[in-house]
């Protein structure tokens, strides 16, 4: 008989969380979680490919629903892929690898670059990211961001960042 490994303990995770994303210096994020979609998804605009030089990078915009000013990013680490969407329509869409903080713990993922504009959370976090991870319980709300407030782990990480909602 094999030696068998003991299952990881999942987290609960609820329907809906404010997370950050240290890599674009965003906090307390709205994301609605979706284990309906494969692949995680985050709100930005006018998404090309420039050239730097002789590499090519892709240039994004995340918008700040709060009022605050649109700022670009650029990402040098990016692939496309075909997504389909919630309506089953398959679109090509750019996706970069970026760090999300749920928990305290930062996870390393893959979000596709989407205008969700006409929709209420910025963030929609799938399977991908879910899987041997979380456990969703949709009665909840806000377990990841409840856990941070009471552990004072607001701290620097979160003062001169972004707030996308």
């Amino acid at each position: 008989m094999k030696n068998a490994r003991p299952p990881k303990s999942k987290q609960v995770i609820g329907m809906t969380d404010l997370v950050d994303f240290p890599d674009l210096k965003l906090c307390d994020v709205q994301a609605k979680v979706d284990t309906g979609a494969y692949t995680s998804a985050l709100h930005c605009k006018d998404v090309q490919i420039v050239k730097a030089g002789m590499r090519k990078k892709l240039s994004f915009w995340l918008v700040d629903k709060t009022g605050e000013p649109a700022r670009q990013f650029y990402s040098d680490q990016f692939s496309q892929r075909m997504i389909r969407n919630s309506f089953g329509i398959a679109e090509l869409r750019y996706v970069i690898r970026t760090r999300i903080v749920l928990f305290g713990r930062t996870i390393r993922a893959e979000f596709t670059l989407a205008d969700r504009e006409q929709l209420k959370n910025p963030v929609l976090l799938g399977r991908k990211l879910l899987r041997n991870r979380f456990i969703v319980d949709v009665s909840q709300k806000n377990l990841s961001y409840q856990e941070k407030v009471n552990s004072q782990q607001s701290g620097a990480a979160c003062e001169k960042t972004t707030r996308l909602h």
